[in-house]
Parts: C-alpha cells; structure tokens; sequence
C-alpha cells in the first residue's frame, strides 16, 4: 500500500458564511492530496501530461463526518491500497483536523487515457515502476 500526507490551512475563501468549508471543496483538497501523493512518487501531473497522458476523474464519493473551518491545519492522507492492473487507479482520501480528528472520507477513482485518442491505457511503465516498490 503506498500512503502520503499533505497538509493545508483552510482560506476564508474556501468557506462559507459560518467559517465552516463548503463541501464542494473537498473534491480540491482531495486533488491536492493526489497531486502530491504522485509528486512524492518522483512524477509530476504535469510530466504525465507532458507524456501525452491524461487522468480524469470518473468517480468520486464523500462522507462528511465533522466540518473543518477556517484557518483550520487539515491534513490530508492519500491511499492507493492496490496496484493498479489496468487503466484505472482509486484513491482512498481522508482528511483530518490539527486535534487529529477525521473529517471527511472519500474515493476518488481516475482513468489513464491517452491524451491524443482519448482511449484508456494502462498506466505508464515508469509510474507502475516506482508505485510497485509499495506492494512487494
């Protein structure tokens, strides 16, 4: 199983009129989780996009548990608990306040495609070579 954390101090902006973060901004917080959880893995979205890949999200599900707030230190856990075999690669997403309490669960599952087609593939070979180490 390969995990990352990040964190990130919840923006004004990002809440609404009772300091709590409207929900609709879990799908970014979950983002930025995913993008430096690949980050971490010496890859960046941007060199997957370079190499003619794209990754869309084709499912997305959250539970709400407990609201974060502004100014709020969340952190953000990024699970990938299978290899992927295929095109497709899912995402388990936690997030949780400073007090260590979990907010919001969630799945996020994307799809490697080919950017030019517009087809799945598989994922890339260097990506599948330095995600296997976490699976041995």
């Amino acid at each position: 199983m390969y995990e990352h954390t990040t964190t990130v101090r919840v923006r004004y902006a990002e809440t609404d009129r009772m300091d709590v973060v409207y929900y609709g901004n879990y799908a970014m917080y979950f983002e930025i989780g995913r993008v430096e959880a690949i980050r971490n893995l010496g890859v960046s979205y941007k060199d997957i996009e370079d190499m003619g890949f794209i990754l869309p999200v084709v499912e997305l599900n959250i539970k709400y548990l407990r609201p974060a707030k502004y100014d709020d230190l969340i952190t953000i856990k990024s699970q990938i608990k299978t290899l992927p075999t295929d095109h497709k690669i899912i995402f388990d997403q936690e997030v949780y306040n400073e007090a260590g309490k979990l907010l919001t669960i969630g799945q996020v599952k994307l799809y490697f495609m080919d950017a030019s087609m517009n087809n799945k593939i598989e994922m890339p070979a260097h990506m599948k070579e330095k995600l296997s180490v976490y699976f041995s």
